[in-house]
């Protein structure tokens, strides 16, 4: 199980850190991810992390804002954002995935979901 937490609300230009912390199960094995889903939007993909933490991937919009880590003995994920911009405000989930090895964008590749936190960002 995945529990999300850290979001909130924060105006434009502000940070906010989103951590996942793992339950009844360890997730260092897992390459893992963070998605978020807008009001009437679908879900997207906004960044990745080999379960080393040695490769990451972000989506192009988020790509120099935010930075995605870990911490193995923790068993967390975290999502350091900066420069929040309204259009950023969503749901964020984090998520584990089935396979290791390559990192996916694609929802359908992730097979453990955490319950989503709020954030919200006013202009």
């Amino acid at each position: 199980q995945l529990q999300a937490c850290g979001g909130g609300l924060v105006q434009a230009g502000g940070s906010l850190r989103l951590s996942c912390a793992g339950s009844g199960r360890t997730f260092s094995s897992d390459n893992m991810g963070w998605f978020r889903q807008a009001p009437g939007k679908e879900r997207e993909f906004v960044a990745s992390i080999t379960w080393s933490g040695t490769r990451t991937d972000y989506a192009d919009v988020v790509e120099g804002r935010f930075t995605i880590s870990r911490d193995n003995a923790k068993n967390t994920l975290y999502l350091q954002m900066n420069g929040l911009k309204p259009e950023d405000t969503a749901v964020y989930f984090c998520a584990a995935q089935y396979l290791s090895g390559v990192l996916y964008r694609n929802p359908s590749q992730y097979a453990y979901w955490g319950q989503g936190t709020e954030v919200t960002v006013s202009s």
